[in-house]
């Protein structure tokens, strides 16, 4: 028995990182995994690997996101559940941040995961799950990422609302806010088959040994793992919480 038997969940941004991983763990335990994405071949690649059904959505476009319910709900015939996975990250000053840039930033990340909640909800059956990812950075302050952290920033207040909006229906809304994590984001010669993705994992791990507690860059999976939890009965009596998972980074600093 899988801690997801029976449910129909949407992962957006599922074509690979932390969505890719969220799409594996929950195939295997269980659920039918709708992978939604902008990377057609390897969205399509990935859902073909694990048994799963792939949708074209760019969030930021409602008319995808209908489409998307549509296909969900035609291909299983209910929705239980969405993780709001997909973002985007650019680094600059603030005072540096060009307009497009900063509105590039809230389109994806922030729109994507209001037009989630806003197109998904109405169709969830009662007793649903929405995961939004937010960041570390959504609780605290880091500079030259000034649009990123707003934008995660303004995803705890939207997983807030449709906490409130959504309890009478059973329906619980809850937010990751995953620190430093081993993807693309944060490691981008995962992009270039010609790097060694490897060796700056190793890198960032060093790095990190210095900043994080836990001494090491975060994996995906472990985001993964805790999607699972916030989607199963296992937090069946929380919603509306974020949920920090940086390896200790927040807890302080150490002087010695």
């Amino acid at each position: 028995m899988g801690k997801l038997d029976g449910r129909v969940v949407i992962i957006t941004g599922a074509a690979r990182g932390q969505g890719e991983q969220e799409a594996r763990l929950f195939r295997a335990e269980g659920a039918a995994v709708v992978v939604a994405d902008v990377l057609d071949d390897q969205g399509e690649s990935l859902a073909k690997e694990i048994g799963a059904t792939y949708v074209h959505l760019d969030v930021g476009e409602e008319a995808d996101w209908q489409a998307a319910v549509t296909a969900a709900k035609e291909a299983y015939g209910r929705l239980d559940g969405l993780v709001n996975n997909a973002g985007i990250l650019r680094f600059n000053a603030l005072a540096d941040t060009p307009l497009d840039e900063f509105m590039q930033v809230v389109r994806v990340n922030q729109v994507g995961c209001f037009l989630g909640i806003k197109s998904v909800a109405p169709e969830l059956a009662d007793g649903g799950t929405i995961v939004n990812t937010a960041s570390y950075t959504g609780v605290t302050g880091m500079a030259a990422v000034g649009a990123y952290a707003a934008t995660k920033h303004a995803i705890l207040g939207l997983t807030r609302v449709a906490a409130l909006e959504l309890a009478h229906r059973g329906i619980r809304v809850n937010a990751m806010c995953p620190g430093a994590i081993d993807t693309a984001m944060s490691n981008p010669a995962q992009l270039d088959p010609n790097a060694d993705a490897a060796g700056m994992t190793d890198a960032l791990d060093a790095l990190y040994r210095k900043l994080v507690p836990l001494g090491r860059i975060g994996r995906p999976e472990e985001v993964a793992r805790l999607a699972l939890f916030l989607t199963c009965a296992d937090s069946s009596y929380i919603t509306g919480q974020p949920f920090v998972i940086d390896g200790g980074w927040l807890a302080g600093v150490s002087v010695v």
